[in-house]
């Protein structure tokens, strides 16, 4: 890396383009282009770089920010006949039938107060829109809808067609009727035209489409607040303003002066014969009486005169209690509400005061200003403004946002997807002023930055004073990773050149994503050798890091035996899949399979059997985990084991048999003798386990012995057998049953002398009821016994045992060879019994 001297340098001005994956333009509507970033201080981006160029006189020149307008609209039909919700052309459609719901809305209390039958033009205008709303009934049938629990849009057709049933279908049939005519027909009966209210249903399109209005960021919150807020009040006074006249023509005409707009004056003008009066003037006054109600005014030249009015009036004024209730208080939420602006002014005082009293200088007080102020133009970046995003909604947007910067760095090149999201969730946005020290040379580091804009130097600052750029950091640059990685203070000054956008993360984070995704770590390390083999500070820490590799191995061995040890299924598989070797041992020699069989850990060892560990290892005892699984007392491990293939291997196993009988441990070896082990194992002085239990006088264990084929013939160095030694401890019981299984032994060999039969010794063998070529998943367990004097008796007796069926059996060998005289089995050989026909 070429090194060169300090010096002052413009950096060039960047087009910034805000785009990628989550920029996509769906639809292909036309992109919003921004020109010019200082006619434009709401953009969050092109508001950060217009204040650094009022507060430091920058003149970057004109940038384009081009940002594409993202939309859920999916085009024509989804999943068949069926109609997203957000189909362009369902949209379309929606504003053209929300256009005859306020029409509906407005007309339907204007047609049941002031018409008895509608003229011929409002007439055929009244069947156009209920044409279109029968239209909007067949196209619900259609519309997909999203679950309100599951939040998934639900396509099929039963459930799409019983909700639309369920909910408004009734009432959007019964609007689409032709009152006017049904009640010209039954021959104008009043009660018909009561129906018509059912048609004001309709008013929920209107209230969708506020809604919907509300939630557009494009729009105003408060104008599109005052504007619903005032709609209501109006709407509300036009539908008392109708009753209010509807109450008055229920009256017959010659009772009219006992209305209030019969018996209204204004001035020399009299209402009375007011249904001659222009149809404006009677449906303004309506309208003036209803407001002037409303507001409670009263001024005493509208009044209610007979008893029906009265009860509507009532009515009437004790739901505006309620409306103006709910309108002021809307008017005063949206007024009385704290300010961005007013919290920034009021910290900014208070850090004016403080640098006041602390006497700060003037370069330091202008970066603290321009870092407030920065902070606040660029606060959407908070973490408070995502707290009530769900975790993974936030990992997401972290991840379209900032996981192009991090990937592309050179340290983390061959890591894998899972490591940088991990690095990608974690990061925080943070912006830099030009001229301010990020790091200084020779401080301890904690934080690891991703420069994703702007342009940084590291400098090298000499015992003299004197600086030297060592590098410019660009965009896809990372700095303070040497000190991080090595545990070694930061070598050299970081320091802004140009307004910077940067990543951060701490290192605690850092480290703890380290120690789960090991491999990367490693391919980390390796990476930062590689891409500073030129910076000679860093080739002086090659042995460190070397050595640092090597301790976190060790110390990786350790976790997953840990793990193992401690039954934590979750933090081994976590281990393992992260790249730790299930095989690695530790000082002792042992493997997480040998802690896991000692602790009896049944899920652990399947996982372990499953990552290809090897069965049979021995640690620096000779101990493997079948024998750590029977020295525990783990029977349903140590099945598992043999059933998975391992093998029971005990270093000089007559030692180790002598002593547990010298001990009285019996259990242990009564599943040792049932784990394969031979009873007739000698010790150093060549005497077996029946030695010991029978000069000892040990009858249960002498029982156990020989059950398990233990000879009472096998001298010891000194020539003699456990029937002797029995007889020298004058144990009664001892002696005897020593004696029977010496006459149970030596009825074997009827026609060998006595010295011939102690030179003899009985073999046994192991006998499997299956194929020695057949799979692992197929096996189940054999027995061990005495190899008898022919073949047929062997077949018989284990047939019998292993509880088969009679049928035409064959010995065969491990090799798959078929064994057709007793004389071919060596001790301790490995038989299979199957069918001839197989």
């Amino acid at each position: 890396m070429r090194s060169f001297k300090k010096s002052s340098f413009k950096v060039k001005n960047h087009e910034i383009v805000d785009g990628g994956e989550g920029s996509n333009n769906l639809n292909g509507s036309d992109e919003y282009m921004v020109e010019d970033l200082r006619d434009i201080i709401e953009s969050s981006r092109g508001s950060r770089f217009t204040l650094i160029e009022n507060e430091f006189g920058l003149d970057p020149g004109r940038r384009r920010f081009s940002r594409q307008s993202v939309i859920n609209g999916i085009k024509g039909f989804s999943r068949g006949f069926y109609i997203h919700p957000d189909n362009r052309w369902y949209k379309a459609w929606e504003k053209f039938i929300l256009i005859w719901a306020i029409y509906s809305s407005f007309f339907t209390p204007l047609e049941f107060g002031f018409f008895r039958g509608l003229p011929k033009n409002l007439f055929f205008l009244d069947i156009a829109g209920q044409v279109a709303f029968l239209v909007d009934i067949f196209l619900q049938f259609f519309v997909a809808y999203r679950d309100s629990h599951s939040y998934k849009m639900v396509y099929k057709r039963t459930p799409v067609a019983l909700r639309y049933l369920k909910s408004h279908f009734m009432f959007d049939l019964l609007g689409c009727l032709p009152w006017d005519i049904i009640y010209k027909a039954v021959g104008n009966r009043e009660e018909v035209r009561y129906l018509l209210w059912i048609r004001l249903t309709r008013v929920r399109k209107v209230t969708k489409f506020f809604q919907g209005l509300e939630k557009d960021t494009r729009i105003n919150y408060l104008f599109t607040r005052i504007v619903k807020l005032i709609a209501v009040e109006l709407y509300c006074s036009h539908t008392a303003a109708c009753i209010f006249y509807y109450l008055a023509t229920t009256l017959p005409e010659e009772k009219e002066g006992y209305t209030w707009i019969g018996s209204l004056k204004l001035g020399d003008y009299s209402y009375s014969h007011f249904r001659e009066i222009d149809l404006w003037k009677r449906y303004t006054t309506s309208m003036y009486f209803a407001i002037v109600t409303m507001a409670t005014v009263g001024y005493g030249d509208i009044h209610a005169v007979n008893l029906r009015e009265m009860i509507f009036i009532m009515i009437y004024v004790s739901f505006d209690m309620i409306l103006g209730a709910y309108l002021i208080g809307n008017m005063t939420a949206l007024i009385v509400k704290g300010s961005k602006t007013e919290r920034y002014r009021d910290k900014m005082t208070d850090l004016i005061k403080y640098m006041n009293r602390n006497k700060l200088g003037r370069d330091l007080r202008n970066q603290i200003k321009g870092h407030l102020r920065l902070q606040y133009e660029s606060s959407y970046t908070e973490a408070a403004v995502l707290q009530d995003i769900p975790i993974s909604i936030r990992a997401k947007i972290a991840q379209t946002l900032y996981r192009s910067y991090v990937e592309n760095v050179l340290l983390f090149k061959g890591c894998s997807s899972e490591f940088i999201n991990q690095i990608v969730t974690r990061v925080h946005e943070e912006f830099f002023l030009p001229g301010e020290v990020i790091m200084e040379q020779g401080n301890v580091v904690d934080q690891l930055y991703f420069v994703c804009h702007g342009v940084l130097e590291e400098v090298g600052i000499g015992a003299d004073g004197s600086e030297d750029t060592v590098s410019l950091l660009k965009p896809n640059d990372l700095f303070g990773e040497i000190s991080i990685l090595c545990n070694i203070p930061q070598p050299y000054t970081v320091r802004v050149c140009e307004l910077c956008r940067l990543l951060r993360i701490d290192k605690q984070s850092f480290s703890n994503i380290l120690e789960i995704y090991f491999h990367d770590g490693r391919k980390i390390l390796t990476n930062l050798l590689e891409g500073k083999e030129s910076n000679l500070r860093v080739k002086q820490l090659e042995s460190d890091i070397t050595l640092h590799i090597g301790k976190q191995e060790a110390e990786l061995a350790l976790r997953v035996n840990s793990a193992a040890y401690y039954g934590d299924l979750y933090q081994l598989k976590s281990l393992i899949r992260a790249g730790a070797d299930p095989n690695k041992k530790d000082y002792d020699g042992r493997s997480a399979l040998h802690l896991a069989a000692s602790r009896g850990y049944e899920d652990i060892i399947l996982f372990l059997i499953q990552e290809g560990v090897d069965i049979n290892a021995e640690d620096n005892f000779g101990t493997t985990p079948l024998f750590e699984s029977i020295k525990s007392g783990h029977d349903r491990v140590a099945s598992l084991l043999l059933r998975e293939g391992a093998l029971l291997k005990i270093d000089n196993a007559g030692s180790f048999l002598c002593s547990a009988v010298a001990r009285g441990d019996s259990d242990l070896l009564k599943r040792v003798l049932s784990n394969g082990i031979d009873p007739n194992s000698k010790d150093y002085d060549q005497r077996t386990p029946l030695h010991i239990a029978a000069s000892q006088g040990l009858f249960l264990m002498a029982k156990l012995l020989l059950d398990a084929g233990a000879s009472v013939l096998s001298k010891d160095r000194w020539g003699n057998t456990p029937v002797d030694e029995g007889r020298m401890c004058g144990n009664e019981n001892m002696i005897r049953i020593l004696e029977e299984a010496k006459a149970a032994q030596l009825s074997k060999f009827p026609d060998c002398s006595q010295e011939v039969i102690d030179k003899l010794h009985p073999r046994k063998c192991t006998v499997l009821p299956f194929h020695p070529w057949d799979p692992k998943e197929g096996r189940r367990h054999g027995i061990v016994m005495w190899v008898p004097h022919s073949m047929e008796e062997l077949i018989k007796l284990a047939a019998k045992q292993l509880e088969m069926s009679e049928d035409s059996f064959c010995i065969l060998s491990e090799d798959g060879g078929k064994i057709l005289e007793v004389d071919m089995i060596v001790d301790g050989q490995k038989l299979y019994i199957i069918r001839e026909n197989n």
